[in-house]
């Protein structure tokens, strides 16, 4: 590995997570006030798609850093890392884009049914196969961001479901998603979490007053 290598490998991950943090405090401060659980309003379409890709940023970074890595080791220079992060960046504000389309403030049933239905995708094949390819190395940033869409879009489907502005829930959701980008897929891990997010659906549906937050 040369010397210019071996700093790119050092660089890349600093300034990934400084970059995230800096996301995490402006998405913070754009989602202030807006929370009121499964009832919660995306607001103007300009406003949500700034308040969108903060959270993308802030989310989705952390868990892209090994990503990030091996593109600054492989890549013919160091501006083919923030192209990557662009185009991965790029591809979660499409989903943000959709999610805007169709989103509509709901009630307790739809959003405990929506967690349902996510807990029920982490079962699939698709997930799997989509999580482990979001661990393998990839040629583009959109195709990396296509695997990883697949991987965690029944996650992004909670928060969207249950609080879509609430910071809460976007913590837990984004420690959801860093680990299954971090960690390989393994039974003893994934059953549990797709039980416990059947679970919630039920609780949110049935009892959503239990749920701090929902109501």
């Amino acid at each position: 590995m040369t010397r210019s290598t071996t700093a790119r490998t050092v660089a890349v991950p600093a300034a990934t997570l400084a970059l995230a943090a800096a996301a995490w405090v402006v998405s913070v401060r754009q989602m202030h006030g807006m929370d009121v659980g499964v009832a919660t309003s995306l607001g103007s379409f300009w406003f949500f798609v700034a308040v969108w890709v903060s959270m993308m940023a802030a989310m989705m970074l952390p868990g892209a850093v090994p990503a990030l890595v091996r593109r600054a080791r492989s890549g013919p220079s160091l501006l083919a890392v923030p192209q990557f992060a662009i185009s991965y960046l790029t591809a979660w504000t499409a989903v943000g884009l959709i999610a805007y389309a169709v989103y509509l403030p709901h009630g307790a049933v739809v959003a405990g049914a929506l967690t349902v239905l996510a807990g029920l995708y982490e079962l699939t094949p698709l997930k799997r196969a989509c999580r482990r390819r979001c661990r393998e190395n990839v040629r583009s940033g959109s195709q990396f961001g296509l695997y990883c869409i697949g991987s965690s879009i029944g996650l992004m489907l909670v928060l969207l479901a249950i609080g879509a502005m609430s910071v809460t829930w976007m913590v837990v959701v984004a420690a959801l998603v860093i680990a299954q980008k971090l960690l390989p897929p393994r039974a003893l891990l994934d059953v549990p979490l797709a039980a416990a997010l059947v679970g919630l659906g039920i609780a949110v549906a049935a009892e959503p007053s239990s749920i701090p937050g929902i109501t």
